[in-house]
């Protein structure tokens, strides 16, 4: 089965803009890790994984990527999959691409949330409340 998003993104945006929450429960079907990935209603993501001091690349390429950053933010700081941080970052860019984000975008994306995300990965500090 081919890379799709199963469901539409419906999340309410917050009013400082730091990111949305989510209104209904968010799935994508990755061909890369043979799974539909469901994000579920109310999580909380700020559409991205890269920490704001990289604002240069967040702000020319932050915002073009929000249906495969929610999923990138859940696998993540919330997943109870615990998939590791290339597979997540490789999911991100498998997304992107079903966006319909040229390569160049998706390869500065993808080096950004290399650089500086690695703070923000942190699946197994939840996975115990996941069970």
């Amino acid at each position: 089965m081919k890379s799709r998003f199963v469901t539409s993104l419906v999340a309410f945006e917050k009013k400082d803009d730091s990111g949305a929450i989510l209104r209904r429960d968010f799935s994508y079907y990755s061909e890369r890790m043979g799974m539909k990935i469901t994000v579920p209603k109310g999580f909380d993501t700020d559409f991205a994984s890269v920490p704001r001091w990289l604002i240069v690349s967040y702000s020319l390429f932050g915002g073009t990527a929000k249906w495969a950053a929610v999923i990138h933010d859940y696998l993540y700081r919330s997943c109870p999959l615990c998939i590791s941080r290339d597979d997540a970052d490789e999911v991100l860019v498998e997304a992107m691409e079903v966006c319909g984000i040229p390569k160049w975008k998706r390869t500065a994306i993808w080096a950004g949330v290399r650089v500086g995300g690695a703070s923000s990965y942190k699946p197994y500090e939840t996975k115990a409340e996941a069970l």
